[in-house]
């Protein structure tokens, strides 16, 4: 018996849908990290200068934290992972924490189900989060955790108060991303 010409089929996944996962995976990271702004436009140095009243600091700050937030959560992160360099538990749990966030929220298609019952995604931001912040305190890094972080916010704050705003641009507001 010959099966020239016919289709062979699998009930099991094969490497294939391994590999469709890591693409998909790979293009909603693209995805994600398709907010952050280019780091020559944040830091263009000529777009520096003192803000001339509080209230020009304050819009500075709303308008450049809602343009670079992506940027400024990279920088944040970044901090943080810094200071755990000298705690490597904390680090591991750090990085453990990351993973479920990648595997659990930011990479899944469907809802989260667990013994047939489907998870909202709202309850499984609230528990990684909380499991975040108790798994990383119980290693005894509280201090350092909110020493960077600490840091971290002052350096978003001096960015966006001394970076002027008026030269940002919305290319999906303005209309200036082409449909093509």
């Amino acid at each position: 018996m010959t099966t020239y010409g016919t289709i062979p089929t699998s009930s099991s996944p094969g490497p294939s849908a391994n590999i469709e996962y890591l693409s998909r995976a790979k293009k909603r990271i693209k995805e994600g990290l398709g907010d952050r702004r280019p780091w020559k436009l944040m830091f263009n140095i000529r777009s520096f200068n003192f803000p001339v009243n509080l209230s020009d600091a304050i819009s500075r700050v709303r308008s450049n934290v809602a343009y670079f937030r992506m940027n400024y959560a990279i920088i944040v992160l970044f901090v943080l992972f810094l200071s755990l360099l000298w705690q490597p538990i904390s680090l591991i749990v750090f990085v453990a924490m990351m993973a479920a966030w990648l595997v659990l929220y930011f990479l899944l298609d469907e809802p989260l189900v667990i013994f047939r019952r489907t998870i909202d995604d709202r309850v499984v931001l609230i528990v990684l989060g909380v499991l975040t912040i108790v798994f990383l305190l119980l290693t005894d890094a509280t201090p350092n955790i909110l020493w960077s972080l600490l840091v971290g916010a002052v350096v978003v704050l001096v960015h966006a108060s001394f970076r002027r705003s008026d030269d940002l641009y919305d290319e999906e507001s303005a209309g200036l991303t082409s449909s093509s």
